[in-house]
């Protein structure tokens, strides 16, 4: 059985270290190509999976972040991580996950799978929620297993692991590449008319220009 996270080790709180060099509908949805459009249908703007106009639903978030739907559902109802763009309520509506959420949601299963305690996680994930999306890239979070600590520059990556208090390291600039990928692939909802954008995945591409060939 997966975990959901709140068997996690109880360790204290921490605080996120911020060094001092360091700054703080329509009736029925179209179905178009994501970012392609398909033939016949109205000419819309490339949307790349990190644009605000993009959500993911919430098992092709799940999909992206390498985590079960329990796991999705009890972090968002025990509020862990709710999604930004629409939660599930009322009760018909779905989950719509941002570019940031997902990648959140990536950073969580990682932070879990090395130990991390839920209360450590709980602070870095308010953390990376208040930080500039343009910033996130940028940043290396390393963690001791009792301080979660920010780090912008490889030498302040450098400064604590000869301190030896940086244990375990996440590289968010790495994640982001990995899931822009991974996303890129699945499909996706545009935000403001609900329309369905179809990933597109280069394997599919290349298995129907070689049929076409045959």
């Amino acid at each position: 059985m997966s975990s959901t996270g709140d068997d996690a080790a109880v360790g204290g709180l921490c605080t996120v270290h911020v060094p001092r060099t360091a700054r703080t509908v329509s009736e029925r949805p179209r179905t178009g190509r994501f970012p392609a459009v398909q033939p016949g249908q109205p000419a819309i703007e490339r949307l790349a999976p990190t644009s605000e106009l993009v959500g993911f639903r919430g098992p092709t978030a799940c999909a992206a972040a390498g985590i079960t739907y329990r796991q999705l559902d009890y972090w968002a109802r025990t509020g862990l991580l709710e999604p930004s763009v629409r939660t599930a309520y009322p009760a018909t509506s779905q989950r719509l996950y941002s570019f940031r959420d997902v990648l959140l949601l990536k950073i969580v299963k990682r932070l879990l799978d090395a130990g991390v305690s839920l209360q450590n996680i709980r602070v870095a994930v308010a953390h990376l929620q208040a930080a500039e999306q343009a910033d996130l890239a940028g940043l290396t979070l390393m963690c001791d297993g009792a301080t979660v600590y920010e780090c912008t520059t490889p030498q302040q990556v450098v400064d604590l692991l000869k301190s030896g208090q940086g244990v375990f390291g996440i590289a968010v600039g790495a994640v982001w590449q990995e899931l822009e990928l991974t996303l890129g692939r699945l499909h996706a909802e545009r935000t403001d008319t609900g329309e369905t954008l179809v990933g597109e995945d280069p394997a599919d591409e290349l298995a129907q220009r070689r049929n076409r060939a045959v």
